[in-house]
């Protein structure tokens, strides 16, 4: 609820005047990026994973088989990208597609 004293800011997408605080939360509420795994579980930081195929990562010479744990991974900002940290393998970066919620 906004206080007697805020300033209030024209909400262009709305066509309405907001308190500035309640504009500001929309705005961050809209910036983030959801990013679900195959079969649609929602997707966080820290959260483990496992492969659901096997895939072939380009520049290691390495194929991470199906059923591979990943633990504490890292979302990007992108839909589809999530960071991950395996052993002998620097800058990995998997499609959320080919990964299931552990």
């Amino acid at each position: 609820m906004a206080s007697d004293d805020e300033d209030y800011v024209y909400d262009e997408d709305s066509g309405e005047w907001l308190p500035a605080s309640e504009l500001a939360a929309k705005q961050t509420a809209a910036s983030t990026v959801e990013v679900r795994d195959a079969v649609g579980n929602l997707l966080a930081d820290g959260d483990a994973v496992t492969l659901i195929k096997d895939l072939e990562v380009k520049g290691a010479g390495q194929t991470l088989k199906q059923g591979t744990l990943i633990k504490s991974i890292r979302l990007t900002g992108d839909a589809q990208e999530i960071d991950c940290k395996y052993p002998g393998i620097k800058g990995l970066v998997l499609r959320a597609e080919f990964v299931r919620k552990r």
